[in-house]
């Protein structure tokens, strides 16, 4: 009964772990659009041509949140 329970307990704290990778995933956004927004207002002529890499790096930064969250549940409810 013990090792159950202790099993139980291992998948709680990976799944707790996994999810960090959610919040920092956030703050990689905020640190992207705050550079972004820093740069644009020191030189508003070049803001239009890097737009797009802003954009793409949030994607990437949202894209592995999304993959830390999956593992989080894969490990809620899946592993056994």
């Amino acid at each position: 009964m013990e090792l159950v329970a202790a099993a139980t307990l291992a998948k709680y704290i990976g799944a707790g772990l996994a999810s960090i990778g959610m919040g920092l995933a956030a703050i990689g956004v905020g640190a992207i659009f705050g550079n972004f927004l820093s740069g644009a207002l020191r030189n508003p002529s070049a803001a239009d041509g890097q737009f797009g890499r802003a954009f793409i790096g949030a994607a990437l930064a949202e894209g592995l949140g999304i993959f830390a969250f999956v593992v989080a549940l894969i490990l809620l409810f899946v592993v056994k």
